[in-house]
């Protein structure tokens, strides 16, 4: 959301200004809750429980109120980010007052121990427990609540007061107790720690509570921690093993949702594959090994000595200098690239990559064209994706896109998507201005080039901050042009990236200028599922804030598509399709309201004045 505000040109208001810097305040006061929940003393949180479930419960309270106070309608923001706003309002008015079961037996423990007489002896069964469920197990552990101790002492001004010395003694007892069971405590515990050690880990599991995997991690089917996350065409995710025996056993739905799978492609989860290992990191566990990992080890026995001269020898024409050695070597490795994976990464282990990208800048045309498709078929190999781009193949093969012959620009276009599968490297991609080549590509291409541009663009339009290049580049128009022309080969391609574009105030500024409504209420109408879906997409942000758009669309009698489409058209076109119909009933109402009062007013001035009626007879 305030990606999209910063982007904004449009003014704000007074009146949001204040709300926003109140849900400010109020993301401070939860940060620093977090964070004494995160630093502060494990024992003073469990045996002052009830106050910190208030505070709690508090800042949940104003997190609702600030973000209720804001007018989302007045922000110059997408429909998909003000969804997302309130579904997260949404769940914070569930979570108001609601608190989870808390560990009575902890608490009991706890307290027992904190009552008791100095002298007093404790049951040691009763020291393990709350050692293990406070995680005070290791010296690094104890130290820090020794510490978030003499915090809360420093901030009473030196005055510790009983309570916290009974803390500090219920601290030695435990420290006592496992130092005691644990004799070789001294070093610090990354080092002697069980959970850090490879063979604890019976020790890890009785020390260490195991995180619960998120839902989202877990594989629908397996209900395991996915390692190789895939999407299929539904938009549900899955590991690729499950769902590759799901289709092997001549499935053709989603396990899911049930609903036909269009194809049976399956595409990496790349940003949940990531957010798993980011988990994983953060909760001390080894992110799962993709069953592909093993790929490179397998590739290289699988390669014969023989194959292995053969690409050394390819790979010495290449730097021979002579360039008919060059074009042939460079034509040969794009043909065993293209072969099998074994190959892909025999080569690229070879070093053959920055040869390659040196190529590419090359006068011979041919030579060019077997260099970047070579790197197009090499970028197959998810790992050799990052050595492409490590090796400076971006700026060489924008360069081809620009210049290259017919083929060799269509190869740089498909290489540019296969690359940008990687989120980082959409950042890279658009910087280095590939985009407006990409732009001309799907306006005079032949139809593979316009394909492989279009791709191209969707995908790095994925990124927020290439939206604004692509709508410069003048991408909306060409998009237009594909919507109409005769044939329509490219519909779904143009659809799928208005709808991407759309969400940015330039997009939104450019469709709008290019007179799209009559295009997008056809296609409502008469479209595919998936065009539907998006056209009724682009038209919900044209007319967010725009009446004049949706008194064109109610014109071209865009109503009963809509209708229908909130009925049968797949789960995002009947929500895009709810949505325009409530904005619809809306605009109806407001001209309904302004007539009635145009009327009211009409009928007034018609009347006669009686008091002039009357001085005229009298006269």
């Amino acid at each position: 959301m305030f990606e999209e505000i910063k982007e904004s040109k449009e003014a704000i208001s007074e009146e949001t200004v204040n709300a926003l810097v109140s849900l400010k305040e109020t993301l401070a006061s939860a940060k620093e809750l977090l964070r004494f929940g995160s630093e502060g003393s494990k024992i003073y949180l469990v045996l002052e429980r009830d106050e910190i479930m208030k505070k709690f419960n508090e800042v949940t309270a104003q997190l609702e109120q600030a973000l209720s106070a804001i007018s989302y309608e007045k922000l110059d923001i997408s429909d998909e980010v003000k969804e997302q706003v309130e579904l997260v309002l949404a769940q914070f008015r569930r979570a108001k007052g609601r608190v989870d079961a808390p560990d009575v037996e902890l608490y009991e423990d706890l307290l027992s121990l904190y009552n008791k007489n100095n002298d007093a002896t404790t049951d040691p069964a009763v020291l393990r427990r709350l050692a293990e469920k406070l995680q005070l197990m290791g010296i690094t552990d104890l130290t820090q609540e020794s510490l978030a101790l003499h915090e809360m002492v420093a901030s009473t001004g030196g005055d510790p007061g009983e309570s916290i010395e009974k803390m500090s003694m219920l601290l030695k007892k435990i420290k006592d107790f496992v130092q005691t069971d644990n004799p070789n405590l001294d070093a610090p515990s990354k080092e002697k720690n069980p959970y850090s050690s490879q063979g604890g880990q019976a020790s890890s599991d009785r020390n260490h509570k195991a995180p619960v995997i998120p839902d989202d991690f877990r594989c629908p089917i397996s209900l395991e921690l996915m390692k190789d996350p895939v999407i299929v065409s539904t938009g549900q995710t899955y590991e690729r093993s499950c769902i590759e025996k799901w289709l092997e056993a001549g499935h053709g739905t989603c396990p899911k949702t049930q609903q036909t799978l269009t194809s049976n492609a399956l595409t990496p989860n790349y940003v949940l594959r990531s957010l798993i290992a980011q988990w994983c990191e953060a909760n001390g566990i080894e992110p799962p090994k993709r069953p592909s990992s093993s790929r490179p080890s397998k590739t290289s026995s699988a390669c014969s000595p023989a194959e292995r001269t053969k690409i050394e020898i390819l790979l010495r024409k290449l730097t021979s200098g002579n360039p008919e050695d060059q074009r042939s070597a460079a034509g040969e490795i794009r043909l065993l690239a293209k072969r099998n994976a074994d190959n892909r990464v025999a080569i690229a282990e070879a070093g053959a990559i920055p040869l390659l990208v040196g190529l590419l800048s090359t006068p011979d045309s041919r030579t060019q064209e077997h260099a970047v498709t070579a790197l197009l078929n090499l970028s197959i190999c998810e790992d050799n994706k990052g050595s492409i781009v490590s090796s400076g193949a971006v700026p060489g093969i924008v360069h081809v896109l620009k210049k290259g012959s017919m083929e060799a620009r269509e190869n740089a276009a498909a290489t540019l998507f296969s690359l940008s599968v990687i989120d980082e490297n959409k950042v890279t991609i658009g910087a280095s201005g590939a985009i407006p080549p990409l732009v001309t590509l799907l306006s005079e291409g032949t139809q593979r080039g316009k394909k492989d541009a279009a791709t191209a663009l969707f995908n790095l339009c994925i990124y927020q901050g290439n939206k604004g290049k692509a709508v410069r580049a003048g991408v909306v128009p060409t998009l237009m042009h594909l919507l109409t022309e005769p044939g329509g080969g490219m519909v779904d391609e143009a659809l799928a990236i208005l709808a991407i574009l759309s969400s940015h105030p330039e997009g939104k500024a450019a469709i709008g200028a290019a007179e799209a409504v009559p295009v997008l209420v056809e296609v409502i109408g008469n479209g595919s599922p998936r065009n539907r879906e998006n056209a009724a997409a682009v038209l919900v942000h044209l007319c967010a804030g725009d009446q004049q758009h949706l008194a064109e669309a109610r014109e071209l009698g865009v109503m009963a598509p809509l209708v229908d489409l909130a009925q049968n058209g797949t789960d995002r076109g009947k929500r895009k399709a709810a949505q325009l119909l409530e904005r619809m009933s809306r605009f109806i109402e407001q001209q309904k309201q302004t007539q009635v009062q145009a009327d009211s007013q009409s009928q007034i001035q018609q009347q006669p004045r009686p008091s002039s009626m009357a001085n005229a007879v009298d006269s």
